[in-house]
């Protein structure tokens, strides 16, 4: 691995971490998708980031997707 690249994933894993609200535990998780980024794969995790996040912005859990019965 090159300086340049490793730097570049480094500086790119901190900012997923960040993003990620600098949980503990999920440096690997952070360093395997800066890598996919920077080697121009992509990177499942990002997804599921996105997803958490919209969910948590959204001030709740997601939604069941069978509708609720009315309550009579």
């Amino acid at each position: 691995m090159t300086d340049e690249r490793q730097e570049r994933i480094r500086r790119r894993a901190h900012a997923i971490w960040e993003q990620a609200g600098r949980p503990d535990g999920a440096h690997q998780q952070h360093w395997d998708q800066a890598a996919a980024e920077i080697d121009g794969g992509d990177s499942t995790p990002k997804a599921k980031a996105a997803s958490k996040k919209s969910v948590a912005a959204k001030g709740g859990k997601p939604k069941d997707s069978k509708p609720k019965k009315a309550s009579t």
